[in-house]
């Protein structure tokens, strides 16, 4: 078999397109295959109109390897006069439009991106930076151009900081299926906003639940978006425990200054025995211990008393048992004379309805944190972003469940 008739086969070119030439340049590493156009009309890309050529354009495209040498299609692309769209030049089958690589590197630099960060690729494919950057700006933006995005019946709000310094995006996931389907800049009402506009009035209302914690104008958001919103609020169990969490602490800290003043070093290193559960210790010398701290009359066993209560109200499936349960305990909290519990009792109060709905729902905002941590994760690998945009993308290039590769002739002729 010639090497024009292999690269043909290789290369999953068909007429009228053919190879015409194959060379090798060792000195810049390369296979150089030159491919040509003939023996067909030529048609504008975007109407698919029969049109006359006006000129012809030599172009180059990276291609997978042949050994350890890079390969480099070449072809003089040529141009047509549409009578609707003007001058066009018509597409190739091996490439996307526009792009500088064939659609089956596309794809290789595509599924090394999902393992590994943009230098690392890019030193790995002999790319730079900037050409291994552009391969996921393609991806993302085809994905989302490909998507039908269908309204979730349940979704989750939750914010990813992107550095210090208070910056943050807003992360809108579907719960069912754990995927981002939207990435907006900031934590703010006009961010949450973004995404209910995409969806319309009547994907609002198909929305059934929205997990999320008590940040402000996230509530209000939904609340001018979606019909009867105070229905569908739900409100985590985790940010209630990690409120309550804290107040358990702040008790804990003040007490224990008190305590060591007067020279009782009882709470001396329990810091977090406060937060842990009993039932996920298996130590008999730690639950011994910490039982005897528990049962006694300091302001931080009643506080951590307080707090597993409010831990055991996530059961119920009537409504109206759940407020009642909610309210009995938020006159325990109040009346506990704990500052720090009373003010996450205040903040319960506030957020009554929404944290019933969530209990009544079943709704949990787990898949909002699992999409967290893969988030930071993302980050970590990456070494920080420092570009907004570019942090939105690799949100969505990761967790965005797009359809990211290239589709083409040649990909589908080697499939």
């Amino acid at each position: 078999m010639r090497d024009t008739q292999l690269y043909q086969r290789i290369l999953g070119i068909e007429q009228p397109w053919t190879v015409t030439n194959v060379a090798l340049d060792p000195e810049h590493d390369e296979v150089r295959v030159r491919v040509e156009q003939a023996g067909e009309a030529l048609r504008c890309p975007a109407c698919g109109q029969a049109c006359p050529g006006y000129d012809k354009r030599e172009r180059h495209w990276r291609h997978l390897d042949t050994c350890q040498y890079r390969t480099i299609l070449i072809a003089d692309v040529p141009r047509v006069q549409c009578p609707r769209h003007g001058v066009r030049q018509i597409d190739v089958p091996w490439a996307e439009p526009h792009g500088r690589f064939t659609a089956l590197f596309e794809a290789l630099v595509i599924d090394w991106l999902e393992e590994a960060s943009i230098a690392a690729v890019a030193r790995q494919l002999r790319l730079s930076w900037d050409e291994v950057d552009t391969i996921m700006q393609r991806a993302v933006s085809r994905g989302l151009a490909r998507r039908r995005l269908q309204p979730p019946t349940h979704m989750a709000v939750d914010e990813v900081s992107q550095r210090r310094g208070h910056r943050y995006l807003t992360v809108v996931s579907h719960r069912q299926s754990g995927c981002v389907l939207h990435v907006e800049p900031q934590r703010q009402q006009a961010s949450l906003a973004a995404f209910y506009q995409q969806l319309g009035a009547s994907g609002c209302a198909a929305i059934e639940s929205v997990t999320m914690d008590m940040w402000g104008p996230y509530i209000a958001a939904t609340e001018a978006h979606l019909p009867e919103a105070r229905q569908k609020i739900a409100f985590d169990k985790f940010h209630v425990a990690q409120h309550l969490g804290q107040a358990v602490d702040q008790v804990r800290r003040r007490e224990h200054q008190q305590l060591r003043a007067a020279g009782d070093d009882r709470l001396c290193g329990t810091r977090f025995d406060w937060l842990r559960h009993p039932r996920h210790i298996s130590d008999p010398v730690w639950n011994g211990r910490f039982a005897a701290l528990r049962d006694s009359t300091l302001k931080t066993a009643r506080a951590w008393a307080i707090k597993e209560a409010a831990m055991m109200l996530w059961d119920y499936a009537s409504r109206a048992w759940a407020q009642k349960a909610w309210s009995r305990w938020y006159g325990w909290a109040i009346r506990s004379r704990l500052e720090p519990v009373k003010a996450v009792a205040r903040m319960v109060k506030r957020h009554q309805a929404g944290i019933v709905n969530a209990v009544v729902l079943k709704a949990t905002n787990a898949i909002a944190e699992s999409i967290n941590s893969r988030i930071q994760a993302v980050k970590r690998q990456a070494c920080g972003f420092r570009n907004t945009e570019r942090f939105q993308r690799a949100i969505y290039f990761h967790l965005g469940g797009l359809d990211l590769h290239p589709h083409s002739t040649a990909t589908h002729t080697n499939a």
